[in-house]
């Protein structure tokens, strides 16, 4: 057993890099939606957004990282696991539209439905089954489900 999960773990690890950030790097902050409504007791999935840049302004052990937010998450904790950040590469011709966000103090928002963009009736032999492509708040066309 143990043989083949070192096995794996040399195929999985090969391309695998460890972030590194230093003082000063500008980074994006992983958030997660949360859906308003649930159907049929379910919660769905939708994408995780970044949002940001903000500064790295100290590095606490090896995987943490204290940065830089505005007063507006002032109820959201500074330090971060490396697996919350993403790297952000300066461009000058790169325009960041802020949008603004209502987080929790654990970096979720709400999700909730802004409008309905398609309906569609699907007919099976003993029942109709309704769908609909619904437009979210805080997302793109692409992004709706």
């Amino acid at each position: 057993m143990k043989e083949a999960q070192d096995r794996q773990k040399s195929y999985a690890g090969v391309r695998r890099t460890d972030l590194q950030f230093q003082v000063g790097d500008k980074v994006f902050l992983k958030v997660s939606p949360s859906k308003g409504i649930t159907r049929f007791g379910v919660k769905g999935k939708l994408k995780p957004r970044f949002i940001g840049p903000y500064e790295i302004l100290e590095e606490i052990g090896l995987v943490a990282y204290r940065v830089a937010l505005p007063p507006s998450l002032g109820n959201v904790h500074n330090v971060f696991h490396v697996s919350q950040l993403r790297k952000y590469v300066f461009d000058p011709k790169h325009v960041i539209h802020y949008e603004e966000v209502a987080l929790n103090s654990d970096l979720n928002y709400e999700e909730r439905p802004q409008m309905i963009l398609d309906r569609k009736v699907q007919n099976l032999r003993n029942k109709t089954i309704a769908s609909v492509k619904v437009l979210w708040k805080n997302h793109k066309n692409e992004e709706a489900t």
